[in-house]
């Protein structure tokens, strides 16, 4: 199975932007109008500003497992992108909520060290 998670937004340029920091990178592929990073074997987050999605902008919520949450928050913070206060659940995962200019919400668990 492969998972797609659509960000709907409103500025292409700016979200590319953005994601391109969030990810560390420019998206890894671009099918027709919309931009996909891949964050996993078979799964991707997509950035798509056509008008069909315009309803949709800033609805979207992904949580994404990571390994380096405090360099991911440092990359971020170097270029001003801010989060939400750092948890951590009672079972030791930390997480964190980001959110794009267009208000859709992108989580970061890191579990605990074994």
């Amino acid at each position: 199975m492969d998972l797609y998670c659509v960000m709907c937004v409103r500025d292409r340029s700016r979200a590319l932007e953005w994601f391109g920091v969030f990810f560390g990178r420019p998206a890894d592929e671009i099918i027709g109008e919309e931009y996909l990073w891949q964050v996993g074997e078979n799964a991707w987050v997509v950035v798509d500003d056509r008008d069909a999605h315009t309803g949709r902008v800033g609805g979207a919520t992904v949580t994404l497992g990571v390994r380096d949450l405090d360099d991911i928050l440092a990359r971020l913070a170097a270029h001003g992108i801010g989060h939400e206060p750092v948890e951590t659940y009672g079972n030791g995962v930390r997480h964190v909520v980001v959110t794009d200019p267009d208000g859709n919400r992108l989580s970061l668990a890191e579990a605990p060290p074994v």
